[in-house]
């Protein structure tokens, strides 16, 4: 083994060995996913934002989820550092990528949940969606969600930003030390509790959304009581539809991150012994604009505008996307 940095041969972490092979297939692999994830993002960020036609609530919340998801774009190389097994950066900017990686991943579960929600009264109460899920009230919703991540995790991480490297034991490693209690109070608030809201958010909709189809295929009008009609719109159902697999993929994506760190007995954090899990996570920003892509006419033709850079015309803006 080599050691990070030769010349502190007494106070040098070490390098971990690999074959030359296994390296370049593993360094190839995320690099590549590197470069794909922030474009992707950003042209779903610059659709969102550009086209008024695509200023609603639930493409609000996209908006939200993509800009965490660029955010993952940036913060992928730092990553492939890391996969080498040495932090060459510093210990401030160590702390600085562990704060990026919490503030995703809470904003991140945050969309998520946010989501779900929309989903659930677009689905289970469509008469009353348009009134109770708005633009300015989603709107202040996500900035409350980045908000609060942003505080919460500067909480959780208060010691190490206050003395960065404190808990390191050798140059070349990126530690991040959290409390036991502390960890175990933010593993409920990032994951078991917004992941079973989730979960039984579209459950219901998921019983309610098989309930309407067969009502659809038997031309059976659905009556709730005191004239609380109606079914979902077909669009609204294909919108769960999409944003269930966009759900479903997160989630996998995201458990075996946090299944490691239930795994790990230790209120030792270390950003390398998590690589692969944090790597899958992170795999899933990249796939999100891929669903989209499948799922969404709207984005494609927003893509085809931005390339051929028609976006910079007069009133385009207000060029025809759904």
């Amino acid at each position: 083994r080599d050691l990070c940095f030769p010349q502190l041969f007494n106070t040098s972490c070490w390098k971990p060995k690999r074959p030359l092979s296994k390296a370049v297939l593993i360094y190839s692999l995320l690099s590549f996913i590197s470069v794909l994830t922030a474009p992707l993002n950003l042209l779903v960020i610059i659709s969102i934002s550009h086209f008024k036609q695509l200023h609603t609530p639930t493409n609000l919340l996209l908006l939200s989820l993509a800009v965490s998801d660029f955010l993952v774009g940036i913060a992928m190389p730092f990553m492939i550092i890391l996969t080498n097994g040495c932090w060459f950066l510093g210990d401030f900017m160590c702390v600085l990528y562990t704060g990026l990686t919490c503030l995703i991943t809470s904003t991140s579960v945050g969309s998520m949940v946010l989501i779900s929600v929309d989903r659930y009264v677009a689905i289970c109460d469509p008469l009353h969606y348009s009134t109770k899920v708005t633009v300015r009230r989603v709107s202040v919703c996500t900035s409350l969600c980045w908000s609060f991540s942003f505080l919460y995790n500067s909480f959780l991480l208060r010691d190490n930003i206050i003395q960065p490297g404190r808990f390191n034991s050798c140059y070349g490693e990126c530690v991040v030390v959290i409390d036991n209690f502390i960890g175990t109070v933010d593993t409920i608030l990032t994951f078991v509790g917004p992941v079973t809201v989730i979960i039984v958010l579209y459950m219901r909709v998921f019983v309610v959304a098989v309930s309407q189809a067969r009502a659809m295929r038997s031309q059976i009008v659905v009556r709730f009581q005191h004239q609380q009609t109606v079914r979902a719109k077909r669009s609204e159902m294909k919108a769960a539809r999409t944003l269930g697999v966009v759900v479903v993929v997160f989630l996998t994506c995201l458990c075996p991150y946090y299944c490691s760190l239930f795994s790990d007995q230790n209120s030792l954090f270390n950003v390398m012994s998590v690589a692969l899990e944090v790597w899958l996570f992170y795999l899933n920003s990249c796939l999100n604009p891929v669903i989209y892509a499948f799922c969404y006419p709207w984005f494609l033709k927003s893509v085809r505008l931005i390339v051929t850079l028609k976006i910079f015309q007069p009133h385009s803006c207000d060029a025809c996307i759904l």
